[in-house]
């Protein structure tokens, strides 16, 4: 099973940052995929992504419209995908699959 990791955030760290994680999860598990996400709100860091997690990973998606803590355990990856959060939370599916295919592993 393929499995999507990522960081969802936003500028006040509490609608957008829980909607867009919500939306990914929802979206992954209606393709097929597991997904783990971590959300970066006013009251802190949920679901922390362990070194691990990232490393399995088939996609890394940063869905976050301010500056991410941690950004640098993503650097030098070649399956992250950045967006701000409201992509997501309009059509995460969609979403996902432009993901996918941006760094070239296209789902049908």
């Amino acid at each position: 099973m393929m499995t999507i990791v990522g960081v969802t955030s936003c500028s006040t760290g509490i609608a957008h940052t829980y909607m867009a994680a919500e939306a990914i999860k929802k979206a992954a598990k209606k393709l097929g995929y597991k997904a783990k996400i971590e959300t970066q709100g006013s009251v802190g860091t949920d679901d922390r992504l362990s070194a691990s997690d990232i490393a399995d990973a088939d996609l890394v998606v940063i869905a976050s419209d301010v500056s991410i803590s941690g950004s640098d355990r993503f650097e030098g990856l070649d399956k992250v995908y950045r967006s701000g959060s409201e992509r997501f939370i309009v059509d995460a599916e969609k979403s996902l699959r432009e993901a996918f295919n941006e760094i070239g592993k296209p789902i049908a």
